[in-house]
Parts: C-alpha cells; structure tokens; sequence
C-alpha cells in the first residue's frame, strides 16, 4: 500500500521546501509525493526538479480545487492525502492516519489534531514545541479516534474508494474554501464515516496561499459559503 501525498502550491517556496524535508524525515509508511504548482514565479519549480519531486504545473493560478484534482487524478496510492504546503509533519504521523481509516470499514476520511483550524480539529492545549506536541498526541494519545461530521483540507487523508465513487473536488469553489466540506458531506451522503485521529499532530501555519490576499480573503470565503448553500440547502456552519 502506498499514500499519494498531493501538494498544490503557488510561490510559498521556503514553506513547500519545509513541508517536503518534514514528510521525508518523518513518514516511515510508503508514499508517493505529487506537488502541484499553480504558476509559481519564485523558483518553486527550480525547487522541485532540484529535490527530484514529481509534479504538475500550471501556466496560471487555477486554485486549490483544480490542482488538487490534477494531483487526484495522476495518484497511484491506495490512499490519497491532500496536503496544504504550510504544516510541518510530526513522528508518526501517516501510520498512525492510515490506523484510524482502517480501524473501521466504513471510515472514508481522517484528519489530524493541528494549532490552527476551525472546529474540533484545533487542540484546545497551548502549543510548545513540534517535540512536546508529538509526545503528547502521536505517543500518549495513540488510538484516540472520534468521528466528525467535517474534516478540514489541510490535511485530508482518503481512501482510494472513497475517491473512485465520490470522484473528484468540485470546481466551481475556485480559488478555494468549502470545497472540503462539500467532499465531506459527499463522502457522508455515500455512507461513509469520516473520523478525527486525536493521536496525530501536526503545525499548520494557516492560510498561506490566501493571508497576503488581504480584504479579498473574507470575499472568497463568503462566496464559496453561498455557492454550498445554494448547492445543498444547508448552511456548512452547521457542522463545525
């Protein structure tokens, strides 16, 4: 069994660098790494030929639902994991994913503990260090699983079924918000379960790609929450 780890990324270098050298001292289960750039002009590309990363790029920014899509579709993995370029990965962290996805036939979708995000996935301890947070969760906390009604895209861990009968992001969220949570109630609605891994951390600085967006940032959220109500009928907030 092997995990496509997908990637997009647009001019956030450094943070991408950081996030690869973590998966590859940290992940000791097979896996695959597919970066998706989205018309990076930093030297991004300079950086992944260099480190020997496989990758996908774009000529424009086309956003985070059409890249990670790019990197579904050329995935080989029996897991597919979707991966913001800003975290930092901790000992452990994928096996101990992979244990709470198939700790149960019907669990579609896992995601871990992190410093920063909406919902239950935001730890409620302070945080101190990437050593003290991987004791305290990937050891102490090892097999503590509890299941969600969302699980947040920085980090989106899915089986390869789950993939083949749900298909793909939706699109028309472009550049990016909501489209995890339209995945999930999706995935729910196909009778899957998705579940938290309360025993992996990882550091998620938060919202890279959108902070230096300013104003814009609030627009793109509203939109893409309108865009799901229209879709559904119901309003996401109402499972966080």
């Amino acid at each position: 069994m092997t995990t496509s780890i997908i990637i997009p990324t647009f001019n956030e270098k450094t943070l991408l660098q950081d996030c690869i050298y973590s998966i590859r001292q940290h992940t000791d289960t097979p896996y695959e790494i597919i970066v998706v750039d989205n018309g990076s002009t930093d030297g991004t590309l300079d950086l992944l030929i260099q480190e020997k990363v496989p990758f996908i790029s774009f000529f424009e920014n086309r956003g985070f639902p059409a890249a990670c899509n790019a990197g579904m579709r050329a995935a080989k993995g029996s897991e597919i994991l979707l991966l913001n370029n800003d975290v930092l990965l901790t000992p452990g962290w994928l096996r101990n994913m992979l244990d709470c996805l198939y700790h149960r036939k019907d669990v579609g979708i896992v995601g871990p503990m992190t410093n920063y995000a909406s919902g239950r996935q935001k730890i409620e301890e302070p945080y101190t260090s990437l050593e003290d947070m991987t004791q305290r969760f990937n050891v102490e906390k090892k097999g503590t699983y509890s299941e969600a009604q969302r699980v947040i895209g920085f980090c989106f861990l899915i089986k390869r079924e789950v993939m083949n009968q749900v298909g793909l992001l939706d699109e028309r969220y472009s550049p990016g918000h909501y489209e995890d949570d339209d995945y999930c109630y999706r995935t729910r609605l196909a009778g899957y379960s998705l579940c938290l891994a309360e025993d992996t951390f990882i550091f998620h600085y938060g919202s890279a790609s959108f902070v230096k967006k300013g104003e814009e940032f609030q627009r793109i959220v509203d939109r893409s929450r309108e865009l799901f109500i229209a879709k559904w009928g119901v309003d996401p907030q109402a499972f966080i």
